[in-house]
């Protein structure tokens, strides 16, 4: 796995190009195996090294590359607890997102920060918005894909009378519904919703509730309808308008990689009527070109 690199990159300065070609067309098991054989070479970690030779979102970028999935994920979690106001979109975005067993792994990992992610995700959250978040962290939810097509009937009939039928809503019952069923059963109870309400199940959530715990069962509602047009929809948000996200843009990125990355193109170009590549390019010329171009690379590689 390119024993070379190191002296590639950094022998006579740096070779930023050589980094950028190297750790965007691997694997993230490819990366790990890199790493490793650098670290025996050279006599120190790869992330020292990239940290002294780089500098802002390039340094983000490949500093993001050499991580394993599970150790991304708790980095960011741990960085969206610790600045100044949490950022709760990235933590429903991770936890909706992982399977139960990410999700263990992610726990595991996080505790080198020597904190327990409960008690942090506990710490960070309250009222209705910690009831969805620790159901996301602690709920296994059902993987099969056959549906009970009773139970959608039942669950949607369920969801319309907790919310819109009736004053105030029942907010525990939607994040008992939302959490624990399998996204195959979900996307016929939505469809099922359809028929009982003028509305659809986002509208009547953002209708019937508002803040942190809004916002987190309508992402739980995206993400089980359709999991690359969610990440798309993040995509297009990290880029909008005047200033670019650029966490947001390496997070969603390298974390999809190697999972759904073509598929979000796909729905990305559906929804917005521009290809993600091209899009990426424009946000790059009027900002750090190199460390959106190392983006690019994961693109291209799907």
């Amino acid at each position: 796995p390119d024993p070379q690199f190191g002296n590639h990159c950094f022998k006579t300065g740096v070779d930023k190009d050589v980094i950028i070609s190297v750790l965007a067309m691997r694997s993230n098991e490819q990366r790990q195996k890199i790493k490793a054989v650098y670290e025996t070479i050279a006599g120190k970690p790869l992330e020292k090294a990239l940290r002294s030779a780089l500098k802002s979102d390039l340094e983000d970028v490949t500093l993001a590359l050499l991580m394993t999935p599970a150790q991304l994920d708790a980095h960011c979690i741990r960085k969206a607890t610790k600045c100044l106001g949490t950022d709760e979109d990235v933590l429903v975005e991770i936890l909706a997102t992982r399977t139960r067993e990410q999700i263990e792994e992610i726990a595991r990992v996080f505790k080198k920060y020597g904190d327990d992610l409960e008690q942090v995700l506990k710490s960070e959250a309250s009222g209705d918005f910690e009831k969805a978040l620790l159901a996301l962290y602690r709920t296994s939810r059902n993987t099969s894909t056959e549906v009970d097509m009773e139970l959608a009937h039942r669950d949607a009939e369920t969801l319309f009378e907790s919310g819109e039928k009736r004053r105030g809503t029942n907010v525990d019952t939607f994040i008992e519904i939302l959490t624990s069923r399998s996204t195959a059963q979900l996307s016929k109870t939505f469809q099922r919703y359809a028929c009982v309400s003028d509305l659809s199940l986002p509208k009547a959530l953002q209708a019937e509730l508002k803040g942190d715990v809004e916002d987190c069962l309508v992402d739980i509602v995206k993400v089980c309808w359709n999991t690359p047009a969610f990440f798309a929809e993040k995509l297009h948000e990290a880029m909008k308008g005047h200033g670019t996200c650029e966490q947001s843009l390496i997070r969603v990125i390298v974390s999809r990689s190697e999972t759904d990355l073509k598929k979000i193109k796909e729905e990305y170009y559906a929804m917005y009527n521009r290809s993600l590549h091209e899009d990426i390019v424009v946000t790059a010329s009027f900002g750090n070109l190199q460390g959106h171009f190392t983006a690019l690379k994961c693109i291209r590689q799907v």
